[in-house]
């Protein structure tokens, strides 16, 4: 299947289905999708998005960084899709930011985010289980908050760890060179070059593999329940 979704506008934009799990199955698509930001999407981008089946939004920015910016389309989401925010950080914690700032771009910041900011990101997997299958969670570039949500829906789904690392590095090389995000920090990452976002996935991807063997500490940590977990496993499989 096409997993590379192209809605008019949109930035990184990737179906979480036809991915290949530890027991021989892929997920299922058109049932989860993960983006850079939603404000980017022109009529027509709101319109592929509905016919791909859009229709829930988790929003994994925090409050500042939502709504238009100088160049976006003036299109808005249409009234049928369910937008919920659910940050995964608080940047006025003060250990969040003396310990992710440094590492916002890189996945090393996962296991820190989880540890010190657990009633987040535990919210925010709570509202991707709550939400009407259609759902689109993104950040600002989809590529850092986004590919840990995504890591931990597709490794709780039992996808295979060298296909949640080629997602991570899709969302990576979608966005490196592209200019700014939207974010509220600086983003290293829009001027690089092929030959440095090669050399950085290289550093990085080790914590990408740790983070998802870990998946069931790490559901433990957020106190995730069973119940949300199996709720979250369904959306991506049978």
């Amino acid at each position: 299947m096409q997993r590379d979704l192209t809605w008019h506008g949109g930035r990184n934009v990737r179906d979480l289905g036809g991915l290949p799990t530890t027991e021989g199955a892929t997920t299922i698509p058109n049932r989860v999708a993960r983006s850079a930001r939603r404000e980017l999407l022109t009529e027509q981008g709101w319109r592929d998005a509905a016919a791909w089946g859009l229709r829930s939004i988790v929003d994994l920015r925090i409050e500042a960084e939502t709504g238009s910016r100088e160049g976006d389309p003036a299109a808005r989401a249409p009234e049928h899709v369910t937008i919920t925010l659910a940050p995964t950080e608080d940047q006025q914690n003060s250990e969040f930011v003396e310990t992710c700032f440094p590492i916002l771009d890189s996945p090393e910041y996962w296991a820190h985010n989880v540890r010190i900011l657990p009633d987040l990101v535990r919210t925010t997997l709570e509202a991707i289980a709550h939400a009407e299958p259609g759902i689109l969670f993104h950040c600002s570039a989809g590529r850092d908050r986004t590919g840990l949500i995504s890591t931990l829906l597709l490794a709780n789904a039992g996808v295979t760890v060298d296909a949640i690392v080629t997602d991570y590095a899709l969302g990576v090389r979608a966005m490196a060179g592209a200019g700014a995000n939207g974010a509220a920090t600086h983003d290293r990452q829009a001027t690089w070059t092929d030959a440095e976002t090669d050399a950085f996935l290289a550093e990085v991807t080790p914590h990408v593999v740790a983070f998802a063997d870990d998946i069931d500490g790490v559901l433990d940590r957020l106190e995730i329940g069973l119940a949300t977990r199996a709720a979250l496993r369904e959306l991506l499989t049978e």
